[in-house]
């Protein structure tokens, strides 16, 4: 693996009920990259208990907002979804390099909590998500969060590569998910192409490409 070039740019997104506690892989993440001498945003989008789409899609765009290039942006949980709205609404544009969509959860799932049914994925062409930057999914082949499975609910339709890690369920610290040197090293990787394993580097299954 060859490292990403120093100061390089990176985006750590949170998802629904996430108050960036410090035994979370997002938080180790972006202590580790900033460890290694690179520029981190890692905010506290507003209400994360009741979050309302258009003020966390108005947080996105400011983030991405300016003449410096935000190189990869890695979301997890809610965040894919508010990722996914903000590539329907054409927000990113092409402001990013690489995304990293860790355990996105279902329409379905979302439908059935009030508090985030707004944030139900939008319906995208084929192509569409990894136009906005090289994009790639990871996920549990159990995440309680999308039951239908990311492979199918999001990268068949997408068009995008899946890793599924055995087991990982939702991929959060009550899944074992505290450390993960997995997403660090893919991180690390300016390919962006390798597949995600799974805590203990166990292996994972592809999905879709």
């Amino acid at each position: 693996m060859t490292d990403v070039p120093g100061g390089h740019r990176f985006v750590i997104l949170h998802g629904w009920q996430n108050r960036r506690p410090p035994g979370h892989w997002q938080h180790w993440l972006a202590a580790r990259l900033a460890e290694l001498g690179h520029e981190v945003a890692y905010p506290q989008l507003p209400d994360p208990d009741e979050p309302d789409l258009a003020v966390w899609l108005a947080a996105l765009r400011a983030l991405l907002a300016g003449p410096r290039r935000w190189h990869t942006v890695v979301c997890h949980s809610l965040a894919c979804a508010l990722w996914l709205h903000a590539v329907a609404r054409e927000d990113t544009a092409l402001a990013v390099e690489r995304v990293l969509l860790v355990a996105p959860p279902s329409a379905g799932f979302l439908r059935q909590h009030p508090q985030v049914a707004a944030f139900a994925p939008p319906a995208l062409a084929p192509g569409r998500a990894a136009a906005a930057g090289r994009t790639r999914i990871v996920c549990g082949d159990d995440d309680p969060c999308c039951p239908e499975g990311a492979a199918t609910e999001f990268g068949v339709p997408l068009g995008l590569p899946v890793d599924i890690v055995a087991g990982g369920g939702h991929l959060t610290p009550d899944s074992g998910y505290g450390p993960w040197p997995s997403v660090l090293d893919w991180c690390l990787d300016p390919s962006g192409g390798a597949p995600l394993r799974g805590r203990g580097h166990e292996p994972v299954r592809g999905g879709a490409s």
